[in-house]
């Protein structure tokens, strides 16, 4: 049983993704502003989020920023077409991934089944023994941590999927479809803004300077490589 909130201050939206999730395998809790999103968070173990940016009270940005502090639950971003610059600040402060509205029942259930399904192996622990190591950066893939120079990082789970990625294949050149098609096992419709916002997070977490990347880095007009020897 997986525990999905839905978080929208517009009540036919909430009770349309009901429908939609409408699932034996799911259990739904709803929230309609972010401070109440919050709360369930807290009380319930949550396994994904889909989560509007626009709400009264406390609005999608804050609330996720507060979850981020305290889970690496996969948060799905609720966004108006209109909304182009909210997506992309979304992606960079934590979100994983995020749907457009109107909703298509067939896409969001294929990317909460894709996210769910990423984030429980990522928990379960029944991938084989794995330890990668790229520069200074280590990635244990037993105990789903990544170390910076003996430092723990904290990465949400599609970062992390991304990094191993690049990391299981040192100086090999993926394109940003690669990566999305690999990560979100999804058609790579918009796939370059959404993986360069990813990279571009990761960076700032493991990069001295993200602005001259020593592991992660970009070749330019093909992909995102992973260094074996940092500058």
């Amino acid at each position: 049983m997986y525990n999905i909130l839905i978080c929208d201050d517009e009540r036919d939206i909430v009770n349309a993704l009901k429908i939609y999730l409408n699932d034996a395998d799911y259990r739904l809790f709803e929230a309609f502003n972010g401070r109440d999103a919050l709360q369930i968070v807290e009380k319930e173990e949550i396994h994904l989020v889909l989560l509007d940016i626009m709400m009264p009270e406390m609005d999608g940005m804050e609330a996720m920023v507060k979850i981020r502090e305290k889970s690496n639950v996969p948060i799905i971003l609720l966004t108006a077409k209109s909304e182009d610059s909210d997506k992309i600040l979304g992606l960079t402060v934590g979100a994983d991934d995020y749907i457009t509205k109107p909703f298509h029942p067939v896409e969001v259930s294929a990317r909460v089944k894709s996210h769910l399904r990423r984030y429980m192996q990522l928990g379960a622990g029944k991938q084989p023994i794995q330890i990668l190591r790229c520069g200074g950066i280590e990635l244990d893939d037993i105990q789903k941590k990544v170390m910076l120079d003996g430092e723990e990082v904290f990465l949400t789970p599609t970062e992390y999927e991304i990094l191993k990625l690049l990391m299981k294949s040192p100086g090999k050149v993926f394109s940003p479809r690669d990566i999305y098609q690999s990560i979100w096992n999804d058609l790579p419709y918009g796939s370059e803004n959404t993986v360069a916002v990813h990279i571009r997070h990761i960076r700032e977490k493991l990069e001295i300077n993200p602005a001259e990347p020593r592991y992660i880095k970009v070749v330019w007009g093909q992909g995102y490589k992973c260094e074996k020897k940092g500058n």
